[in-house]
């Protein structure tokens, strides 16, 4: 499908109401290892708003990869391979839990390109989630498509992490915590769950470690080292991508303001880079 037609879906809009609902917030705080979770009581903790507005796609509506169809909403991207790229938010208002909760998702851009691994396609999501007393976060959300993987395609480059890591965290990863993860965010894709889809079909060496939880996992290391904290930002980029065959570490640093937080791989090359703002 050329691009031209995929950018007529730049500015389609939809609205979906939900509950900040206590259950969710229970889930992830278990699946995190939290006896005690260190963000603020009675709120919503900074990405907790992906546990709400979860896709309820008709099980006929579901494709071969685990997701729903494409079209609709998104566009009809005819690429096999799906990822989260990174994402931006601004905190402007702390989600009650229990309060109504309205999110308002906007296509602000499609783009194509080629690269070294073939044609990609870049999606530009926002997402407005308001509460009863007005605008609560803004999400910037880049999804990338990509072709299927090829016999001796070579992995990203590596990155080397910032100096002076101050917290680190050593995360096994396990089918069980890709599971839990998946189910909290009704997440269907079966690379994070299917080992024999994961290779056979889309190319890669072990079960996909979701970039969500580990945006999650680096906001939650600076949560436990500084409990309660008001979260005001958050921006990260993915960079290569983490499996469940090998440990993985998520390391920050304290900065002006915030914190520069990062994910590594086994090998010590950077998998996930972010900064942090807090009030």
């Amino acid at each position: 499908m050329n691009s031209g037609h995929l950018r007529g879906w730049i500015g389609r809009s939809e609205t979906i109401e939900d509950v900040a609902a206590a259950a969710p917030l229970a889930g992830l705080a278990a699946t995190l290892d939290h006896a005690a979770p260190p963000w603020r009581d009675g709120e919503v903790p900074p990405l907790g708003h992906w546990l709400y507005f979860l896709p309820r796609a008709l099980q006929r509506d579901i494709s071969g990869d685990g997701h729903p169809h494409r079209g609709g909403f998104l566009p009809p991207v005819d690429l096999p391979r799906r990822m989260w790229a990174g994402g931006a938010f601004s905190f402007a208002a702390p989600i009650r839990v229990g309060e109504p909760i309205t999110r308002r998702s906007t296509i602000d851009d499609v783009t194509s390109k080629e690269g070294r691994s073939g044609r990609m396609v870049f999606v530009k999501v926002r997402h407005e989630v308001s509460t009863p007393a007005g605008p609560a976060l803004t999400e910037f959300h880049d999804i990338v498509y990509r072709e299927a993987a090829r016999p001796g395609d070579p992995p990203p480059p590596g990155e080397a992490p910032p100096a002076g890591a101050v917290w680190q965290r050593r995360i096994v990863p396990d089918i069980v915590l890709l599971f839990r993860f998946s189910a909290l965010t009704f997440n269907g894709h079966r690379i994070h769950y299917d080992r024999e889809y994961c290779r056979e079909v889309e190319g890669y060496p072990g079960l996909v470690f979701h970039g969500p939880l580990t945006a999650t996992l680096l906001v939650d290391l600076f949560l436990r080292h500084n409990p309660g904290a008001e979260v005001s930002g958050f921006r990260f980029r993915a960079r290569r991508p983490l499996f469940d065959i090998h440990p993985l570490s998520v390391c920050g640093a304290p900065r002006a303001g915030g914190a520069l937080l990062w994910a590594l791989d086994h090998e010590g090359n950077v998998a996930m880079s972010a900064e942090l703002d807090a009030r």
